[in-house]
Parts: C-alpha cells; structure tokens; sequence
C-alpha cells in the first residue's frame, strides 16, 4: 500500500479534481461508505454526539450523518458556523441535504462563541468531524475547548480524516490535550505519513482508510517512496521449497553473538535463522558458551572463540552466504577491535553484513567504522541505538529523515525498530511493516529479528529484500505468540518457536 505526504496527496487530489469530478461528487460517493463504518463503531453504545466544523471535513461529517438512524432519537448533531455564514460551498451542501432529508430540528447550529456543551457519558460514541487535513494551525479558543471536552468525555471517539487539532507530518511540539484523542480514525481516500509515528499513534488510535475510486485510479499511477508492505509481497519474496532440495540448498549463515551473561542472544537469533528455513547455522561465541548453546540448538553448528567470556576474533573460515553480528556480544575492547578489522576486510571485498545489538553499540563508541561498513549491509536499530549513532532526534519525523539520509550516504539498509519498523533503503524509498505485537516488547525479541534476517540472507533473498521479508515474519510470529501466550506472557523464544507458523500461514 502506497504511503504519501500531506503535498502530495494534496497533488493528486488536484489531478483528480481537473478532470472533471468535482470535490462535492466525492463527498457525496464517501459520505455512506464512512455511515457504514461508524454505525459499526456505534454498535453496543449509547447515544451518539455528532461534531461537525464548517470546512471539508464537516462536509464529510454531513454527508455521512444523513445516512445515519437519525430518526432513532440517538443522535445528536452540532454544526459550527461561528458567526454565520461560514460554511464552505461542499459543507453548506452537505448541510443543506442533510436538512432535505431529515429536516432541521435535527442540527444544532452554533453561531455564537459559546454553546451549552452537552452531557456525555463513556458509554456514548463521539464522531470528529471538526476540523481535518484542512487546518494548519493548532486549535484555539472554543474549538479548543470542544476537544478537551470531549477528552475529558471518556467515550469512544470515531475521527474523520484526522482528529481535530492534529498538523499533518508533524509531531513536534503537539499538545495531547489540545487534540481529539480518537479510538478510531477513518480516512477518506489516502493514508497519511503522520500515522505512522509513535508520537500521534495515541491520538488517532486504530486508523482504516475509506477508498474513494478516483484516489485510487489515480494512485496506481503514482510513484511514491513510502510504502507498507502487504502479506502479497512477503509471499512473492519466499524461496520455494522442490521436493528433491537438500540442506545445501538453503544456504549457510554464521552468527557471532553472546558473551558472558547474554548466551540467551545467541539462542535466540540462531533459533531464528533456523526458524526461517537456512539450511546451516553455525554461531561464532565465547568458549564458555559451547555447552550452552549444543544443548539449546543441537541444530545448529557451534564456533567457540578463543576468548572465554566475550568475542575477541571475528574472522571467517569459510564462505557464509549470511554473516550476522552482534546479539548480547557486549562491548569489550577485543570485541570492538575484532568487528573493526573484519568490518575492514568485509567492505574491501564488498560483502554485506548485518549488524545489530551490540554490534551497533560497539560502532557508536568506535563511530569510524560507520565508514568501513560493507555497502547494502543491514543496520536493525530501535530508537534508543539509532539516537546513539546519529544523534538524539526530537520526534519521529526527523528521525526516520535521519534514517533516510544515513542510508543513502553509507549506502545500508536501516531497519529502524518500533510499532510501524520503517525498511529504509539506500534509494531513499522506506517500506513500513504493519505486522506486530505489543507483546513483542520483551527482552530478546530483536535478537530473533537478527537471525531470521540471516535466514533470509541466507536462503539467497538480497539484504534490501531480507529485510522486508524477514520484519514481516518477526512481527507476525509476535502476533501468533501473543495468541498463544497473552501480551504479558510472551517471551523472545516463544516468538522464535512461531517463525515457522508464521512463514506457513503466509504461503498458505
């Protein structure tokens, strides 16, 4: 699914409109596609309070009331039109229909600056329709005092476009207060950029997109650098299985991880790699962590290091068509010195790696190896690792711009972890993974990532591919665990054991 920014929907709604279809025929087309989905919302609740502004989102909010149950006697409506007269033509014919159909005892039209506002309950269902993607400034006075209102309300709160008080693209310097916290948002036509940051996360809730058909004809037209990425998409990306295949031809894949007290990374992001199908493992770790690791992963082949307790040699012995570092190999200066030189030597003959964990927290004490990192190699930071490497970012927005500029100068794949995991390229496009759980937030987790990553690698997927693929897997194996197990109950290896269901069910 295609991604864009505020201009650029802004652009394609203008191509739309120049030729022919007017702004009011797509109110009119959207208005009982949003009634459906908000009587849904509706379903097992109280009354019904309607707010609805005098611009293009009120138009929305119009068109969708009057194919409401209006005749229940659960609705009530309030129309703003602060001094009169102040309806945009597509929202004074919304009005005006509205008023044909179900006649004007209905509407509660505010003209003045204060109104009596009414008594809601959390039992009741609020409907946004405010202000949308119409306003560029922050609410003030008694819209602002309308949306704390309905904060304060406590009831479920269905947005229309985007919650009232929300700037487009932005996250700095919000104030929650200030902004409808929605349940729900529903989206006429396209989704936007904003939604994907965990700064707005909390104020537009669950978000679904109402597809207007021009937007859509016209999209499938459109170039976009932003995109989220479809179960379709994984499917198309997974090796095939032949009936006559061995082991050999599921490629190999070394991991160097673990170190004193953190053997457990190396479990789990081996158990990953396995998991996801490559035909070898073998883990590179301290000695102390051989008898660990033969018991937890007999499946896999085990590399002890000279050093007892943390890595102090990271060189290959053989060809690997994956290489992974990084899971709980901590921060030691042999450690440090040992990822320097085979970082190095990987880059002089243009082998690509993937680094996570520790692997980055060693570069950000070292930040000169960001120089000698191979080119298409994969990053698989959180917040927290990437701030460290880069420089502490202020909000979401600038720090997936960072990304994007950090990949095309080092020529890498940043996988930039949270809720929606951005796939940044080095050609400036950003795929967002929609799979995941909450329950995902468990210590480990990203090890996991790590080796289904060199899975994919593994089993002949390119780094930019792998990388895709293998976040999709992660997120949905966390959403079959937290199935299993509950948001609170599931661990790091509970989400390695579900990788192979994971993968089934998108093949199936």
């Amino acid at each position: 699914m295609k991604i864009f920014t505020s201009q650029e929907i802004s652009d394609i709604e203008s191509r739309v409109l120049s030729q022919g279809v007017t702004l009011d025929d797509i109110i009119e087309a959207t208005g009982p596609k949003l009634a459906k989905e908000i009587s849904t919302e509706w379903r097992n609740k109280g009354r019904m309070y309607i707010f609805a502004g005098n611009d293009r989102c009120g138009a929305f909010t119009l068109a969708a009331a009057r194919h409401l149950d209006i005749e229940s006697g659960r609705i009530s409506i309030v129309a703003f039109n602060i001094g009169g007269n102040k309806y945009t033509a597509e929202c004074q014919a919304a009005r005006d229909r509205f008023i044909e159909a179900h006649g004007s005892d209905h509407l509660c039209e505010v003209v003045g600056l204060e109104f009596d506002f009414p008594e809601i309950s959390r039992h009741d269902i609020i409907i946004d329709g405010i202000y949308g993607t119409e306003r560029k400034l922050p609410l003030t006075g008694g819209y602002k005092y309308t949306v704390q209102r309905i904060n304060e309300a406590g009831a479920h709160v269905v947005s229309i476009d985007i919650p009232s008080g929300l700037t487009e693209d932005t996250s700095r310097g919000i104030v929650n207060r200030d902004i409808v916290n929605a349940t729900v948002t529903l989206t006429p036509g396209l989704p936007r950029l904003s939604f994907l940051f965990s700064e707005s996360a909390s104020l537009i809730g669950a978000w679904r997109t109402i597809a207007i058909k021009e937007f859509t004809e016209a999209v499938a037209r459109i170039p976009s650098k932003y995109r989220i990425v479809e179960q379709q998409d994984i499917r198309s990306l997974l090796p095939q299985r032949e009936a006559f295949a061995s082991k050999a031809d599921y490629g190999s894949a070394i991991i160097y991880a673990g170190s004193l007290g953190m053997m457990g990374a190396a479990v789990l992001a081996v158990k990953g790699a396995l998991r996801a199908g490559a035909g070898k493992v073998t883990c590179h770790a301290p000695s102390h962590g051989y008898n660990i690791l033969q018991t937890a992963v007999p499946c896999a082949l085990c590399d002890p290091d000279c050093g007892k307790i943390s890595i102090s040699q990271i060189e290959l012995k053989r060809k690997y068509d994956a290489v992974a570092i990084g899971p709980g190999i901590g921060t030691a200066e042999d450690t440090i010195n040992a990822l320097d030189g085979f970082l190095k030597v990987a880059n002089a003959n243009s082998n690509p790696v993937v680094l996570d964990a520790d692997a980055l927290n060693c570069i950000a004490i070292r930040t000169k190896m960001l120089d000698h990192i191979p080119v298409m190699s994969v990053l698989t930071p959180h917040v927290g690792e990437f701030d460290l490497l880069f420089g502490k970012q202020p909000s979401s927005a600038t720090r997936l711009q960072c990304a994007i500029d950090v990949a095309e100068r080092y020529q890498v794949i940043i996988v930039l972890k949270g809720h929606y995991t951005a796939i940044v390229r080095p050609d400036g496009k950003v795929y967002f993974n929609p799979t995941g759980s909450p329950a995902m937030a468990t210590a480990g987790s990203g090890d996991v990532l790590t080796g289904i990553m060199a899975g994919m690698i593994a089993q002949g997927l390119k780094p930019e591919l792998a990388a895709i693929a293998a976040t999709y897997i992660h997120g949905l194996a966390g959403e079959i665990a937290a199935q299993r197990h509950g948001t609170y109950g599931t661990l790091a290896s509970d989400i390695a054991d579900a990788v192979g269901q994971a993968i089934k069910t998108i093949i199936e």
